[in-house]
């Protein structure tokens, strides 16, 4: 009868610990599932923000996983500053230089090196730029008088977002310096930042910004250093003869007769809008930013009849008017560097971490007329 007994109370006991979350002395959380969503810090930044009362604030996060929080009443003419990666790794310098809106339109110099969407991947971008000669081991452009072209989408996805950026921004200006040219076009993950939809972004930047009082976007906004250099970025873009753009052009795109810079400036004055204030903005400006327009739009790519794909006829409309042979694009992911129309649309983007380690394609170079698909360690083929 006591045995029964003890074996009853025992199993209620049993029952009891496994339903609160305790089992053999050891707390179980209640919520698993919250507890794996929480993300610690890691080396970010830095984050340079011009204050109302013309003092400027950097914020970073050190190696130690350590908030750095410092307000100088002013930065220095030559102020510079140590960036590395969400591990601590991949250290360059960066020197803070004037910032210009880049030429809507450049000659066709010996090589064009094109890449898109990084998305905050550092280790994918040096792999890929070192191995074709782009930059050297110390992350020093090397790509003497010819262009590096981005096809947007920086944020989001990967740990080392603002690191990526400062290394372009680094790059421009020694490229400039060789008579060379770095081009980062906005993609559509950078006004989804600015307009605070954060649905890809890593929490590490959300808990970043918690802990800061504020909310991610105001860390890029347009009183900052990056935010300052994205407000004059190009959405459109030629070089030689061929037109750059981060997802394409549609009829709808073609029927308003945009000129480029004029698309530019109008991408650019949004930037930093929220969604309702964009559309409140101009009937244009809803277009530029909707899927019908240049940062969305997938039609060159995909062909389902909701894509609104484009006719040869008019990609070869839109061709003209921009008096280009072809247009290279990002935005749609595919398993390898793909073509289209005969080779008349280029589409760029892979997924960097998977095609660096599988040794698929990830980048094109172009010298001359040939076109080449090329991986981290060089060329691969003709295109």
């Amino acid at each position: 009868m006591k045995a029964r007994l003890f074996k009853t109370l025992l199993s209620v006991l049993i029952l009891f610990s496994v339903s609160s979350g305790v089992i053999a002395g050891t707390y179980q959380p209640a919520d698993k599932h919250e507890e794996q969503k929480k993300e610690e810090l890691s080396v970010d930044g830095p984050y340079i923000l011009y204050q109302p009362d013309g003092s400027v604030r950097v914020i970073s996060v050190n190696k130690k996983l350590k908030i750095e929080d410092k307000t100088y009443t002013k930065l220095s003419k030559n102020y510079s500053f140590r960036v590395t990666d969400h591990k601590g790794n991949n250290s360059f310098k960066v020197r803070l230089h004037s910032i210009e809106r880049p030429e809507w339109k450049y000659d066709k110099p010996e090589k064009t090196f094109v890449m898109s969407d990084p998305h905050g991947r550092l280790d994918c971008v040096i792999s890929l730029l070192q191995g074709n000669g782009v930059i050297d081991k110390k992350l020093r452009w090397n790509f003497e008088r010819n262009h590096l072209v981005i096809i947007g989408d920086v944020f989001d996805r990967g740990k080392d977002v603002p690191q990526i950026f400062w290394l372009f921004y680094k790059l421009e200006e020694e490229a400039a310096k060789a008579g060379g040219h770095v081009s980062l076009l906005l993609g559509n993950h950078e006004p989804l930042v600015m307009a605070n939809d954060l649905r890809y972004t890593k929490d590490k930047y959300k808990v970043l910004a918690k802990r800061l009082g504020m909310k991610y976007p105001q860390l890029v906004g347009s009183n900052t250093e990056l935010g300052r250099w994205l407000g004059t970025r190009n959405t459109m873009q030629i070089i030689g003869d061929g037109l750059y753009v981060h997802a394409g052009l549609s009829k709808a795109f073609y029927d308003k007769n945009l000129e480029i810079p004029f698309v530019n400036q109008e991408m650019s004055k949004a930037l930093f809008m929220t969604k309702k204030e964009r559309k409140a903005l101009s009937p244009l400006t809803a277009f530029l930013y909707s899927n019908d327009g240049p940062i969305w739009y997938r039609g060159l790519v995909r062909k389902e009849a909701k894509y609104k794909p484009l006719s040869t006829d008019s990609l070869q409309m839109v061709l003209d008017r921009y008096q280009v042979k072809r247009l290279l694009i990002g935005h749609t992911i595919f398993k390898d560097i793909s073509t289209f129309y005969n080779g008349k649309v280029i589409d760029v983007n892979v997924d960097n971490k998977e095609n660096r380690n599988k040794r698929r394609g990830r980048a094109v170079q172009i010298e001359g007329n040939t076109y080449y698909v090329v991986g981290d360690n060089g060329k691969m083929r003709k295109l």
